[in-house]
């Protein structure tokens, strides 16, 4: 168009009478973004009388400005002898559009006067460019200077706040915006909804969207974004279905914010519903935000089938489509798939290596996690706080010291200062403590604690519940009171770990005082965990009846754990009246369990009942109830070792035999005698004296393998810890993995 309109005007243009054509011109040249055509109206205008015209020399600038001849620009503006606000303007805006942001504050600081549009064009450019300090900046001396805010100034000002998460700017901008004429205009609601949102204030958000008396499509997903972004997830779905009902259609943003949420409540029947009206539109099934969307919906739903269906039909895929569809098979089990994906993309990110590195420990492949951990740092990939906490927990399920220290050496090396900003380290610092408890290294589990320069709930919990764990009961508490002392609220987790070390310390009166602190104090619902909690601490103190009273009156349905507890209690003090009891209940609730038959029957074996013995099997044999057989087990490189009862299939039992027979004599010489009550369940009557036997002598000849699994049940319940280390490096090689 700028090319035709050339040529007419070639005939005459020596005698126009003005500049306009030549202004029409330039701004045809602007529009079809034609640098080339620009040129060639500024040859032809400096032929003219207009040449040295302020007005023409203007809009030459704003055409090499936005058509991104910077350096032209710029040239033409130092060249005119005169200027005025427009011609500083137009370069101003120049420099902002192609973000040039230091020379538009120095041209800025250079003006001689001025107006709005100059403001504006400050805020709004470095807003744009993420400077948003400096938007705020410009923006308040706009303020101060006197000059009319007007919709471009708020709604800059407010993205900045947004970019800022300040929402302290953000609810004065606000106040500001309430005194203006802008107030009740539909973009600035928007831009509210949108500033509170990404600041985390839902209340205000949802507020103010109640307040606009004019709506459009971005005003709602605004709003279905926030609540998608910061919860609840269910209100987002519920706004959309407003949205509808108001007759709004919804667009490509509106489905992805929907569907996302879908995801976050594993809502697939809506999600499915979502997808039915993406494929009714053939503009929205191109949009790839859209289907990234979906895929990992269907991912986080577990309907991996699905996802791959989406992900197949995408006419184009990017990382964070592949990266969704290995996630999805990570989770689903499907490890090989995953493994195939990842070699196969052609572009990966940190997150595509976190996603299959977390899919590898969920599904018990640790030592894969931490092989994929040494190629990461091979390939140079550098690692956040997920990937650390990744191999942290790897090596927490392996229960490996060893990779655990020379995974905190890796996280030293990178500078992890275990705090909540920029990036939440602090998590990072939370897996280590959760780490170093699993591998029973309480001292730098407290260690690591101590240093963290920044704690949450999370950071307490993983030290109170780690050290309850490994049976420190009296410094769990002592946790527990430090994290009063510290204003951070306890959650149910932490009771759960407090109720245990009451349990495993003994501590009934302290037990009791937290549980009720639990539910009077602090607020909290106790679950049905909690109950089994106190049902032990009470049960191994001997109350039985305060024990039962408290399963009969718990607001919710006890299930087979608690009274199981208690029945375990009962075996542990031989009360067989309340046994019997608790055993009726633990059978009416799953009459196919066999846990309450074995445990009646050694409780009568221990009294020395053999007919209710008798009696417990016979009702067992007749409901057809069958027990597990005896099992120990020892995971070794991720290879799990099992021995059963009279099993002889390990290839190296017999070097088994030989470290048994030494613990045996050890265990003599410190005074142990075996219980043999306990194995009147496990087989006929006549065999409980060859049992007995075979115990004291620990199968001396290397060749029942009944004996030694016994031994090693009885040696475990003595000292656990010593004894699976010991089992473990007879019979397996010591481990050489190491993280690089």
């Amino acid at each position: 168009m700028a090319r035709n309109l050339l040529v007419k005007q070639n005939f005459g243009d020596l005698a126009l009478p003005n500049s306009s054509p030549f202004a029409k011109l330039l701004d045809s040249c602007i529009q079809s973004n034609s640098l080339r055509h620009g040129r060639r109206v500024h040859a032809r205008i400096i032929k003219t009388q207009f040449a040295s015209e302020v007005f023409i020399q203007n809009r030459l600038v704003d055409m090499y400005g936005k058509c991104g001849c910077i350096d032209d620009a710029r040239k033409l503006f130092d060249k005119m002898s005169q200027r005025n606000i427009f011609t500083y303007n137009s370069l101003l805006s120049a420099f902002m559009r192609w973000g040039f942001l230091d020379e538009a504050a120095e041209l800025f600081d250079s003006i001689p006067e001025r107006d709005q549009c100059s403001w504006n064009s400050m805020v709004s450019g470095f807003a744009q460019h993420d400077r948003f300090e400096e938007a705020a900046e410009y923006f308040l001396k706009m303020h101060k200077e006197g000059f009319v805010l007007n919709q471009y100034s708020f709604g800059s000002v407010l993205s900045a706040c947004a970019g800022l998460v300040d929402v302290t700017m953000g609810i004065q901008v606000h106040a500001l915006l309430l005194k203006s004429l802008c107030s009740r205009d539909v973009y600035m609601g928007s831009a509210l909804v949108d500033m509170y949102a990404k600041c985390g204030e839902v209340e205000c958000a949802r507020s103010v969207f109640d307040g606009m008396t004019d709506r459009n499509r971005v005003t709602w997903n605004s709003l279905i974004t926030c609540y998608e972004q910061n919860g609840p997830a269910s209100e987002a779905v519920q706004v959309f279905i407003e949205m509808l009902d108001h007759g709004v259609d919804p667009d490509e943003v509106t489905l992805a914010s929907v569907v996302s949420a879908c995801a976050t409540l594993a809502a697939s029947r809506e999600g499915k519903q979502i997808h039915a009206l993406v494929l009714k539109n053939d503009k929205y099934w191109s949009d790839m935000i859209l289907g990234n969307a979906l895929v990992d919906m269907y991912a986080k739903c577990g309907n991996i089938n699905e996802a791959g269906f989406v992900f197949e039909s995408m006419p184009s895929r990017n990382v964070i489509t592949e990266t969704s569809m290995l996630s999805g098979y990570a989770k689903a089990a499907s490890v090989e798939a995953a493994d195939l994906l990842f070699v196969k993309m052609t572009e990966k990110n940190i997150v595509s290596w976190n996603a299959l590195m977390a899919g590898y420990t969920h599904n018990g492949e640790n030592e894969k996690a931490l092989s994929l951990f040494r190629l990461l740092k091979r390939e140079s990939v550098w690692p956040t706080h997920y990937t650390f906490g990744n191999m942290l927990n790897a090596c927490a399920n392996l229960a490996d010291l060893n990779l655990g220290v020379q995974a905190h050496t890796h996280v030293m090396k990178h500078g992890f200062c275990f705090r909540s900003a920029p990036e939440p380290h602090i998590f990072v610092g939370n897996a280590l403590i959760d780490m170093y408890m699993k591998c029973g290294s309480v001292e730098d589990a407290f260690g690591v604690f101590q240093n963290m320069v920044e704690r949450d709930r999370v950071t307490w919990n993983a030290v109170i519940v780690g050290y309850a764990q490994n049976g420190y009961g009296i410094e769990a508490l002592h946790m527990y009171k430090q994290m009063i002392l510290s204003a951070e609220k306890p959650d149910q987790v932490t009771m759960i770990g407090v109720l245990c070390a009451c349990s495993h310390a003994g501590l009934v009166e302290e037990g009791r005082h937290c549980f009720r602190s639990m539910i009077e104090v602090h607020g909290l619902q106790p679950w049905n965990d909690h109950y089994t909690c106190m049902v032990d601490l009470l049960g191994r103190a001997g109350c039985f009846d305060e024990a039962k009273f408290l399963i009969e009156t718990m607001p919710i349905q006890p299930d087979n754990v608690v009274w199981a507890s208690l029945l375990a209690a009962c075996k542990a003090h031989r009360n067989i009246e309340m046994g019997e009891y608790v055993a009726e209940r633990l059978l009416e609730i799953d009459p196919t369990n066999s846990g309450p038959y074995v445990l009646l029957s050694n409780l009568y074996a221990e009294l020395g009942r053999w007919k209710d013995v008798t009696r417990v099997r016979r009702l067992m044999v007749h409901r057809r109830v069958v027990k597990q057989p005896g099992c120990s087990w020892v995971e070794i490189q991720s290879h799990v070792h099992v021995f059963m009862v009279k099993d002889k299939s390990h290839p190296q039992r017999k070097e088994i035999y030989l470290i048994l027979r030494d613990l045996t004599k050890q265990m003599k010489l410190a005074g142990y005698v075996p219980c043999t009550a306990d194995l009147g369940i496990d087989e006929e009557e006549g065999d409980k004296e060859v049992y007995s036997e075979e115990i004291q002598t620990v199968a001396g000849n290397g060749s029942n393998s009944y004996g030694f699994v016994h031994m090693l049940n009885h040696a475990m319940a003595m000292a656990p810890v010593l004894a699976i280390i010991v089992v473990a490096l007879v019979y397996c090689p010591k481990s050489e993995f190491t993280l690089g």
